[in-house]
């Protein structure tokens, strides 16, 4: 992460104590509002210079899309390595320190594209693609997601695993078990935000 400006820092310390203390980031009005800009378009401008020194990541067109970036050496991990993620709380960064069960030895590009960090997967919904309890996904962060790939959404704050299809304006997040029902999203009525996209899995130290 490049550095900050004295008022940059003062901005994400709002956004991140916006987040904590709500559980949702702050919409561009909100954060002109709490920090006396005149307009939101100034907010913006500030949000989009803090994604240029890989600060947070934005979502563009989603008035609540933006996320925290944390870094690598921030929760424990070195090179060679990757944090492995249990259980994410509502509305909390994915890679918040909390998170972090463990540091797994396995290179970052072993992967394609590069992985981020491993996220343990709970449940069965994802069965039929290989995908299962206990098992490590491993994630590469992006905000970004293709028809079809596995991904790592935030639904109202819940993080869950699912396949991404896209039909039109409508989202549709698919299970791989027909024990669970497929969840569809209208991104005009329900925040969903990309936390990232599978590019392999770990079961019991091994790279399927």
């Amino acid at each position: 992460m490049d550095r900050l400006t004295p008022r940059q820092g003062e901005i994400l310390r709002w956004v991140r104590e916006f987040l904590e203390r709500t559980g949702f980031p702050p919409t561009r009005a909100e954060i002109a509002r709490g920090l006396g800009f005149k307009s939101a378009n100034a907010a913006e401008e500030h949000l989009k210079a803090l994604a240029r020194k890989g600060a947070v990541a934005l979502r563009p067109g989603a008035s609540r899309g933006i996320r925290l970036a944390v870094r690598q050496e921030a929760v424990g991990a070195s090179p060679g390595t990757l944090p492995v993620v249990g259980r994410v709380a509502a509305g909390a960064p994915v890679l918040a320190e909390e998170h972090i069960e463990d540091v797994c030895r396995v290179s970052p590009g072993l992967f394609s594209p590069r992985a981020d960090y491993l996220l343990r997967v709970v449940g069965e919904s994802m069965r039929d693609a290989g995908i299962l309890d206990g098992d490590l996904l491993a994630v590469h962060r992006t905000p970004e997601a293709q028809s079809g790939q596995i991904v790592v959404a935030r639904l109202d704050g819940e993080v869950t695993v699912k396949r991404f299809r896209r039909q039109g304006r409508t989202i549709r997040l698919l299970p791989e078990n027909p024990d669970f029902p497929p969840i569809v999203v209208d991104p005009d009525r329900t925040d969903l935000f990309i936390e990232g996209i599978g590019v392999g899995l770990l079961r019991k130290g091994r790279k399927l």
